[in-house]
């Protein structure tokens, strides 16, 4: 890994670092070039040692072994104070600031302008917050209270703040995991901004779309191992894969021809005034629906009224046949109903909760011997529901907030397939899993599905719709506006759905 003979050199360069936790070898023989005005993408599947690694250069952890290297100056971090200084800043997926303090207060927190008397200079600090806000072209209030910001512009103030400390190295771990596409669209501008003053930036995503359309260069790890570092160039999708996972996936959407059977959900004229109106469909066993829209289009909330989770003032909802009234979480699931929710460690999860308590909360009151549990039953259901969908945990006793993403979303997957469902719904059933976690859950929906499930596929990921679902609902504004065959279907085609471009396109023919 060495700067090429006509390019700049390397902001920071870290050359075969080592890190072990006990007997556990986190990280072995690992490099990285971060060079000023690129955005490097550090890849891998969950567990592939990239939390270590950027706890390394944070200042978190300790390397055993290798060297470190920020203006080409040897340095040991022992705090991340330390690294702070040396011009490293590191942007969560989910920013810890002070909710009650002001944008510019958390900017300029412990560093605050002083006026006479050692009070405080307000209006300086917000001018000067004011100046860093326009720099990266960003329209925020530094006066305005940070309770009630988006995520997305609470990642711009951590970015603003890393600019005051006169950070020249960001990494940014899953930045867009919670983002809209329009809040997705308005950070990356504000990477450009920052590469183009010259920082270099770490961006850890498993959204592959945006490494090959906002990356420079990318290094891929695999079980705490250096696999390839290089140009963009000279990747693509299937090679970024292949080096992640250490094996070809095949199909990452293995769906074969389906075979129908009754209507296991039918849905009529369900209304709720003012987020949706007049929802009708069906789903038949043996085939996948997928739910399209744009954010904030009503889909989960169509999915949280359908299980009687969120009130409607109209509609039906039946499942087998079966009308269901009232319709509530309790009478839904007794119909063989099951719902998959879109944040899986707030609503899907209990995180401090065992692993086998979490696949069987579902069903806790079928495992109950008069007042007491069958914990024989439980780890019995636990074990077979997560070895069918390939757990990896090192006990089943761990809490769940020991798991990775992709595994989390395995228990979330156990605990309603532990009820045996007829009719599963899933919602974002793969946001923020990495590859081959996805493939994995494709699988398991695949067979799912072969086996006589009825799915209903709700996600914001159009490959994995058009990938997976034999029919494709497009919502826009609360409306369901059009359905779409496995044939007809293509990210144009639901797109102009979800935007409402076709009508206007008719409307001028």
């Amino acid at each position: 890994m060495t700067n090429p003979a006509t390019g700049p050199s390397p902001l920071l360069t870290l050359t075969h670092a080592s890190k072990a936790f006990g007997p556990v070898q986190a990280l072995s023989d690992v490099s990285i070039d971060l060079f000023p005005g690129e955005a490097h993408a550090l890849l891998g599947e969950n567990g592939a040692g990239k939390s270590t690694f950027v706890k390394i250069l944070a200042g978190v952890h300790r390397r055993d072994s290798g060297t470190l290297q920020v203006g080409r100056q040897d340095v040991q971090f022992h705090t991340p104070a330390e690294a702070q200084a040396a011009g490293i800043a590191i942007i969560y997926q989910e920013p810890t600031l002070f909710p009650d303090l002001s944008v510019a207060e958390n900017v300029l927190m412990g560093r605050q302008p002083l006026a006479g008397l050692g009070r405080i200079d307000r209006a300086g600090m917000r001018q000067q917050v004011a100046k860093i806000l326009t720099e990266l072209g960003v329209n925020l209030d530094p006066a305005r209270r940070v309770r009630g910001l988006s995520i997305a512009d609470q990642q711009l103030v951590e970015i603003a703040k890393a600019l005051s400390l006169n950070a020249n190295i960001l990494i940014m771990d899953e930045p867009t995991a919670a983002l809209t596409l329009s809040e997705t669209e308005r950070l990356f501008k504000v990477v450009r901004s920052l590469r183009a003053r010259g920082a270099a930036v770490l961006f850890i995503t498993h959204r592959l779309e945006e490494v090959f359309a906002e990356c420079q260069r990318v290094t891929i790890m695999r079980d705490g191992t250096w696999v390839s570092s290089g140009p963009i160039e000279d990747y693509d999708t299937d090679k970024v894969v292949r080096q992640m996972v250490g094996r070809d996936l095949g199909e990452l959407y293995p769906h074969g021809e389906a075979v129908l059977g009754e209507v296991a959900l039918s849905v009529r004229g369900l209304t709720q005034p003012g987020v949706f109106r007049d929802i009708n469909f069906e789903v038949r066993r043996g085939e996948i629906v997928g739910l399209a829209g744009l954010v904030g289009a009503g889909r989960s909330e169509v999915a949280r009224a359908i299980f009687g989770i969120d009130p409607r003032e109209a509609g039906e909802v039946k499942v087998n046949g079966h009308v269901l009234a009232p319709l509530s979480p309790q009478t839904t699931m007794a119909a063989g109903l099951g719902l998959v929710p879109e944040d899986r460690r707030q609503q899907g999860l209990v995180m401090e909760m065992s692993i086998e308590r979490n696949a069987n909360l579902a069903i806790l009151n079928r495992l109950r011997k008069g007042w007491l549990m069958d914990r024989e039953a439980e780890a019995d259901n636990a074990r077979k529901w997560t070895e069918k969908l390939r757990l990896k945990a090192h006990s089943l006793s761990d809490p769940a907030s020991s798991l990775s993403g992709g595994n989390q979303q395995k228990v979330v997957l156990a605990k309603w397939l532990a009820t045996n469902p007829s009719v599963l719904i899933v919602d974002e059933p793969t946001r923020g899993i990495d590859v081959g976690a996805k493939a994995e859950v494709h699988r398991t929906l695949s067979e799912l599905a072969a086996s006589g499930l009825a799915v209903l596929m709700i996600s914001s990921d159009l490959p994995e719709v058009l990938g997976m679902a034999g029919r494709i609902l497009v919502m826009r504004e609360g409306e369901l506006v059009g359905e779409l065959s496995r044939k007809e279907a293509s990210e144009e085609a639901v797109m102009y759905l979800a935007t409402g471009q076709h009508k206007r396109q008719e409307g001028a023919a």
